[in-house]
């Protein structure tokens, strides 16, 4: 069975009496719609009159194993399946969970980034997290998808402050975050795109001066400073030695500048379109502000030679990176915000409800993990059967989405309890009578 064979990787993270009851609530968190809560779980795989129903809810709130550990796992069946060899290249992101009630201890107050746009501010209570993904393209379905693998809690600067703790900002959870896989990739190269919240300079010096550097690309503002390369120091000059060199035209005087040379750059799939045009300018220059670390960075400057799009810049810390590539990169970054979307949609986001603090930090990272689990489990399906897609005559598809994938999953799932075709007519099948009254029952209180 190969649900079986890709979940036995996980097993050595658990006990023996514990594994059980975890496989239940993985297998069942992919049959279950709605509501992802272990009560809803329970039902769908029969076992809403189980005594021992406390059991399950041990696996999240008591029982010890590394969510950690699991990520590590679940990266390493991802990068041999989706990338085994070639630049390995990751979305970071955070996302806020709304939740309310005083039990839910590291909620804060942010701003609801689905619900607010660049004239209407809205602020919910929640608890935000940090998801890092991997960017791969998906064979079956012919364009990159992001798989989270490594999803942390950033906890509010008020319960840091309860906790009498130091408020970690976002960006020191990235560091951790990143420092942590560049660990157990080893010498593999890493790209990491992020949006404009992580074009900070000290997370950008930190990230880039490991031994092995991991690169980042996300935006730049247009008045950064700039500035050449630090001249080599003479051996008799006193005093303590220069950062950077001469300051250099901001990336709005360029943009302003008739002289500047643009070089045009067709990209396939830029934003809806099959094929783009758009100018660009690119050189290697020392980002610097007082009071933090000078990074070298490659920055391309972008605009519409139509008139479509804004101006924009990006960066990216590796200096050899064609500006061809730092684009495309950055284009992956909306196949994250895709993720977050369809977990909510699909996989029962911000549905959950639990409320001690170790299920909280175990749940949502979980939820977001099964998204990965799906598509590993079509990867391996695809092979041996043919991947359905829903076609209507209103509606037709080239491509299967993520909704696909989980129904084929699914369908997989309940077909493997063992069905039997009755032998007067192949037409029809014969269902075992729990799996019949449990189907009945999820269509009669179905929302």
């Amino acid at each position: 069975m190969e649900f079986m064979s890709m979940m036995i990787a996980f097993a050595p993270l658990f006990s023996q009496r514990v594994w059980p009851q975890a496989l239940t609530l993985v297998m069942g968190a992919l049959l279950a719609p709605g509501k992802r809560t272990v009560s809803q779980i329970l039902r769908v795989m029969g076992l809403a009159n189980e005594p021992q129903f406390q059991r399950y809810h041990r696996v999240l709130n008591r029982a010890i194993w590394s969510s950690r550990q699991a990520s590590r796992i679940l990266l390493s069946l991802l990068v041999t399946t989706f990338a085994a060899d070639g630049v390995i290249v990751m979305g970071l992101d955070d996302t806020i969970e709304r939740r309310w009630g005083k039990r839910i201890a590291a909620r804060g107050i942010y701003r609801d980034p689905v619900r607010s746009s660049q004239e209407h501010f809205v602020k919910t209570s929640g608890l935000r997290w940090l998801s890092l993904m991997l960017l791969v393209p998906i064979p079956w379905a012919q364009r990159v998808w992001a798989l989270p693998f490594l999803t942390v809690l950033a906890p509010s600067e008020r319960y840091n402050q309860m906790q009498g703790r130091q408020h970690k900002a976002l960006t020191d959870w990235a560091r951790q975050i990143l420092v942590q896989v560049r660990r157990w990739l080893g010498d593999r190269s890493m790209v990491v795109v992020a949006d404009s919240s992580f074009a900070a300079l000290d997370f950008l010096w930190s990230v880039s001066h490991l031994p092995n550097p991991v690169h980042i690309v996300t935006r730049l503002r247009l008045d950064a400073a700039l500035y050449e390369p630090a001249p080599p120091r003479d051996s008799h000059t006193m005093g303590r030695p220069r950062k950077v060199g001469q300051r250099l035209a901001t990336l709005k005087t360029r943009l302003e500048d008739p002289t500047t040379c643009w070089q045009s750059l067709i990209l396939e799939g830029w934003y809806g379109h099959q094929t783009y045009t758009l100018e660009w300018v690119s050189q290697t220059a020392v980002w610097y502000h007082t009071g933090l670390p000078p990074v070298p960075i490659r920055w391309v400057l972008v605009r519409d030679p139509l008139g479509q799009l804004e101006p924009q810049a990006f960066l990216c810390t590796n200096l050899e990176a064609t500006p061809a590539h730092i684009l495309q990169w950055f284009r992956q970054r909306w196949q994250v915000e895709v993720t977050f979307q369809e977990v909510r949609a699909h996989l029962g986001g911000e549905t959950q409800r639990q409320w001690a603090d170790l299920a909280i930090l175990r749940t949502t990272p979980a939820l977001l993990a099964l998204f990965s689990l799906v598509v590993l489990l079509s990867q391996q399906l695809h092979s041996q059967f043919t991947f359905p897609l829903v076609q209507t005559a209103w509606y037709t598809r080239q491509r299967p989405t993520f909704a696909d994938a989980l129904a084929f999953v699914r369908r997989y799932l309940w077909a493997s309890r063992l069905f039997q075709t009755s032998r007067d007519d192949p037409e029809y099948v014969k269902v075992p009578r729990p799996i019949f009254d449990t189907w009945t029952e999820l269509l009669c209180h179905a929302a």
